[in-house]
């Protein structure tokens, strides 16, 4: 039995800020972020945007596309480190205003007997709810699942991540008629505990916080967005966890030097160049290169034959990434999408053939699969208009950034948005402060 993505679909937020701005105001040489990076543009939220909206406009979008009876979704799973509540999942709010959405046409609650959760692990969060509704959807022939992708990327002003910002989502239907990409069940695996990127709840004293009930304990705990991280460590730690999940994917497949055989090799990626940056170990590995110290590793990425693989491999893999940023959850899925869409505007055929994904997630698990492209993949692709949609977006100023970044907003920078939005957040009831209500124009 087949099993995988039938459709997808995606949303990315309405505005964006040219990097080139970002680098001059930060004192950096733009050409080290556009050429060095791969960093074009930062997709940014906009006033009444965040990961909620983000996966119900792209929940709604791929129902509507591939015409999906909602009723036939037995599982919902959201992948985020986003989440706009620590109880109730995120993944709830965006099925709400996708019910509401196609209430005249299905009836009030049609995912009323549809499973809903949140899966968290900082970036590969998605991946393991696609992992896990594969498996259900193989334990549970004719069943239906969607898994939606869905984070906006914030790290602190001036910091060393900043340029790396952006955000979106990605939603695939997962069933045993993968029109787009059947994937295969064998899944490589690493797993350490480590601290190389992380979101911890942050203690401080009550009294430096004007506003809380004195019913509030003496010392609380502040949650933010921006991650605590290092980024070099990080890196080596992706680096690692690819390498052995990579080395465990061989073992559990039987498969001798698999990424030969991959038309794609799409990584998660933080910035657009990250994945073939990282990629030089492993490729050293499986020839036979000396990968004993970091100098060797670098020189292996100017061979000509590691230059030939990028070309071939991943280039076009990360050309949304150049014009969203980081999409945490969702990038290793829109770097799918991205390479599908060129291939596609190409004329390229891709039909059976084999693509590998290389996942990861700080904290840390890498996990590394592979699958075959569907011999009808292009009545998927060609809904999408992926890099038309890109070019649509609104741009701001980085006086209008960082506004929005420290939250000084209360109205939204693009006033006549359309689709999904946040209208209020309940302040005056006891029993619903914090309550988030949506609405959609």
């Amino acid at each position: 039995m087949k099993i995988g993505i039938e459709a997808a679909s995606f949303f990315v937020p309405t505005l964006y800020l040219e990097i080139k701005d970002l680098a001059e105001k930060r004192g950096i040489e733009p050409a080290k972020l556009e050429k060095g990076l791969g960093l074009k543009k930062m997709a940014f939220p906009d006033v009444h945007e965040d990961a909620a909206t983000f996966a119900a406009e792209a929940l709604l979008k791929l129902i509507k596309d591939y015409n999906i009876n909602p009723k036939e979704i037995s599982r919902i799973y959201l992948g985020t480190e986003s989440a706009v509540d620590a109880a109730k999942p995120t993944a709830t709010y965006a099925m709400q205003m996708v019910e509401g959405a196609l209430a005249n046409e299905f009836g009030e609650r049609s995912f009323k007997n549809c499973d809903v959760v949140d899966m968290t692990f900082a970036c590969v969060g998605a991946v393991d709810a696609l992992h896990n509704c594969l498996d259900f959807v193989r334990a549970n022939p004719g069943k239906k699942a969607v898994v939606i992708a869905s984070d906006y990327a914030k790290y602190e002003l001036a910091s060393t991540g900043e340029y790396t910002q952006g955000g979106g989502a990605v939603a695939v239907l997962i069933s045993d008629n993968p029109t787009l990409l059947e994937i295969e069940n064998q899944f490589g695996v690493a797993t350490d505990s480590v601290f190389d990127f992380f979101k911890p709840r942050r203690p401080t004293t009550k009294n430096l916080i004007q506003g809380l009930p004195e019913t509030f304990a003496d010392k609380v705990e502040i949650f933010t967005d921006e991650p605590v991280f290092e980024g070099q460590y990080s890196n080596q730690c992706y680096q690692d966890r690819i390498r052995e999940a990579y080395a465990h994917y061989q073992e559990e497949s039987g498969k001798v030097k698999p990424y030969e055989n991959w038309r794609f090799l799409i990584f998660h990626l933080p910035y657009a160049f990250h994945g073939k940056r990282l990629f030089t170990e492993i490729f050293g590995i499986e020839n036979g290169m000396n990968t004993a110290t970091s100098d060797d590793i670098k020189a292996i990425a100017q061979t000509e034959e590691y230059k030939n693989l990028v070309a071939e491999k991943i280039e076009i893999t990360q050309r949304a990434s150049s014009e969203i940023g980081n999409l945490y959850t969702a990038s290793i899925f829109m770097a799918l999408l991205s390479a599908l869409q060129v291939s596609y505007t190409n004329g390229e055929d891709l039909a059976g053939k084999e693509v590998g994904f290389l996942a990861y997630g700080s904290g840390s698990k890498s996990k590394v699969f592979a699958g075959k492209i569907g011999d009808n993949w292009k009545s998927v692709v060609e809904k999408w208009n992926l890099f038309e949609e890109l070019n649509t977006r609104k741009s701001i100023d980085f006086d209008t950034y960082e506004k929005l970044h420290r939250k000084q907003l209360d109205q939204s920078v693009n006033p006549d948005w359309k689709g999904f939005g946040l209208v209020k957040i309940e302040k005056e009831s006891p029993v619903l402060v914090g309550a988030r209500y949506y609405e959609k124009r």
